[in-house]
């Protein structure tokens, strides 16, 4: 038996929340819902295509290493996002390597098994097709970023972007519940862990970003997305 999330649980604009409740109720009851604890490798990059996981509850991260051992990380994914889509469509091996920040719930397919569903379902495939036109999007606004920005610029471009997609206002402002670490913030925007450390205590210094244990608060996002020259809903 699949499991449950509602929609107010899932991440805006991910596979999920494209979908009706029979079409969730059709999906999920065909997986195996699993749990993993954090710091948990889910996929590796290089191996074989066998199983695709859609995610119920718990972050995770998408992240490539170079060959100099470099992490670049391409993502983050929570509740709602499908994983290991793309692989299973094409047939080849994972792109990338996705661990968990946190205990993570999913429900996991292997990959005929969840083409089956999508061939069952119109409504999913349309589903993961908005949800690959987000991750476009998504991915073009992030090579503007680092073509048209510093990392201070690009630090606080992301830092808007997720409050964008992922916050809640809150008495301080927007705040952002996710276990985010300046490394995979440096590792998002392509800067060092030294610059990005340098434009986030820049930012609380100014009294524009409260940071805490698994969570930050943007006070003033309108004047970090001026800073970066960023507009509404880029990265």
């Amino acid at each position: 038996m699949g499991g449950t999330v509602t929609q107010g649980e899932l991440v805006p604009e991910t596979f999920l929340s494209y979908l009706g409740r029979d079409d969730h109720a059709f999906l999920l009851g065909r997986g195996e819902t699993r749990t993993r604890p954090a710091d948990t490798v889910l996929m590796h990059e290089g191996d074989p295509t066998n199983h695709v996981l859609v995610l119920l509850s718990g972050w995770v991260r998408v992240y490539r290493t170079t060959p100099d051992g470099q992490v670049v990380l391409l993502a983050l994914r929570g509740p709602g996002d499908v994983i290991g889509d793309i692989a299973a469509l094409l047939d080849f091996p994972r792109t990338a390597t996705v661990d968990s920040m946190q205990d993570t719930g999913f429900v996991q397919y292997r990959s005929d098994e969840f083409l089956a569903c999508v061939h069952e379902r119109p409504a999913l495939g349309f589903a993961l097709l908005k949800q690959m036109a987000v991750r476009l999007r998504d991915s073009d606004a992030a090579r503007y970023d680092f073509a048209a920005m510093d990392v201070a610029q690009r630090v606080a471009a992301y830092l808007v972007y997720l409050a964008d997609m992922h916050g809640t206002m809150t008495e301080r402002g927007v705040e952002v519940r996710m276990p985010l670490t300046q490394q995979d913030i440096a590792n998002r925007v392509g800067g060092s862990l030294r610059a990005v450390a340098r434009a986030v205590a820049t930012f609380r210094e100014r009294g524009i970003l409260i940071t805490g244990r698994r969570a930050f608060v943007l006070t003033a996002p309108g004047v970090l997305r001026s800073f970066s020259g960023n507009m509404p809903n880029g990265t």
